[in-house]
């Protein structure tokens, strides 16, 4: 079976014991490791691999073969997106009227990040920022440090690294995403194509999550083996706050979530009419 997912150690973590076949009766592996930006696009025809990670807010444009599963993804409280700019800590640095009229790199245009960005900036960046830019998600920091842009939109284990490079944090999208709504972040879902059966799918996928738990030892070489630039803590602290009981299903508080994000960018035309709701019946969101 062909699959597609991340190098980071949430998703490596997640899929080790699977890829590694060590999940009874579950079909062997042929992995690809791809950006998200990569794999948002994949899912919008039929040519990509039968089961991939892509962005909650790719829902909208995910061609109709593919079913979004309630497992595997990425969902929580205080794991959401950062927006950061040049220079340590000072007073009004917090200001979002900073971003006004302002060059901001972002790692996918339909990403999860970039459209809590958007939510986030409609809200409360005056007139709007100026340019808007993608960036390869390891490049951005370092862009924002040398001064080609002013501010970068980051996510995973830039949590943990940002102030090595001597940013700081103008938002955290996550905070202001939970006091908004008292909802989780929708960050990285889950999608296989509806010709497969979903609810083994679903199953081996929760499999490999509860084998990665009772063996945290099991992945370090595989996880570490795809995130060399990494040091272990920053790992393990990635795969901590990035896996999480959301993993192994949604819930409703995490199709809620899902539907709070969508439902509020098509009231704000930032994607298609879409909504969880029919999405559940088009893409079989009702696996459990």
């Amino acid at each position: 079976m062909k699959i597609a997912y991340s190098p980071c150690p949430n998703d490596t973590f997640i899929f080790h014991a699977w890829s590694a076949s060590l999940i009874p009766g579950a079909p062997r592996l042929d992995v690809t490791y791809a950006d998200i930006d990569i794999t948002n696009g994949l899912s919008e025809g039929t040519d990509g691999p039968e089961v991939m990670k892509i962005s909650y807010a790719a829902l909208p444009w995910t061609h109709p073969d593919y079913a979004l599963l309630p497992c595997g993804g990425a969902l929580g409280r205080g794991c959401g997106p950062l927006v950061l700019t040049a220079g340590g800590p000072t007073a009004g640095q917090s200001d979002p009227a900073l971003l006004s009229g302002k060059t901001v790199a972002v790692p996918s245009e339909r990403s999860t990040a970039y459209l809590l960005f958007r939510l986030w900036a409609a809200q409360n960046v005056p007139g709007g920022v100026g340019r808007i830019i993608v960036m390869p998600f390891h490049q951005i920091m370092p862009a924002v440090q040398r001064g080609e842009i002013d501010a970068g939109l980051v996510i995973h284990e830039a949590r943990f690294t940002y102030k090595q490079y001597g940013l700081a944090m103008l938002q955290d999208l996550g905070s202001w995403w939970e006091q908004d709504t008292g909802l989780p972040i929708p960050l990285g879902a889950i999608v296989a194509k509806r010709s497969l059966d979903l609810e083994a799918v679903a199953g081996w996928i929760r499999a490999s999550v509860d084998y990665a738990w009772d063996n945290p030892e099991a992945s370090r070489e595989y996880v570490m083996s795809h995130a060399q630039e990494l040091s272990p803590e920053v790992a393990k602290s990635h795969i901590d706050l990035y896996v999480n009981g959301f993993t192994r299903d949604l819930g409703e508080d995490g199709f809620a979530a899902v539907d709070a994000l969508l439902g509020r960018a098509a009231a704000e035309g930032l994607v298609p009419e879409a909504r969880v709701a029919s999405l559940r019946l088009r893409s079989g969101m009702n696996v459990r």
